[in-house]
């Protein structure tokens, strides 16, 4: 996957779209904050989900997190692998820890998420 393609929430988690379905994790960024990842708590498939819900938890040795859903539409698949081995998310959080896939909803877009280039000054800012 393309880092440079990907676009980013505020809160740090990252999106890619092919066909009407969002792919979403959280930034590389976000799990060296977190250090390593113990636990996740991730939505249920069928969940509809609007921009800003918070849709899980994620646990990790420093502290708990939620995660919030930078997309609208339905959740049509979540990472089990990731839940049942948070490594997963530790070691790639771009490729084999993704989070959740949501088919987009009817006029739902990624336009008010951050590029890269954005997200790289917002968190220069944070570091």
């Amino acid at each position: 996957m393309g880092l440079s393609n990907l676009r980013y929430a505020k809160s740090h988690e990252w999106v890619s779209v092919t066909d009407g379905v969002a792919t979403v994790g959280i930034s590389r960024f976000a799990v060296d904050q977190l250090t390593d990842v113990t636990y996740l708590e991730l939505p249920k498939v069928g969940k509809t989900v609007a921009i800003g819900d918070e849709v899980g938890v994620i646990e990790s040795v420093k502290s708990t997190s939620s995660f919030y859903s930078p997309v609208a539409g339905e959740v049509i698949a979540v990472n089990d692998a990731a839940v049942q081995d948070t490594g997963l998310l530790n070691e790639d959080p771009y490729e084999k820890g993704w989070l959740m896939k949501v088919k987009l909803a009817a006029g739902a877009g990624i336009d008010h998420l951050l590029d890269q280039s954005q997200y790289d000054a917002q968190i220069a800012s944070e570091a």
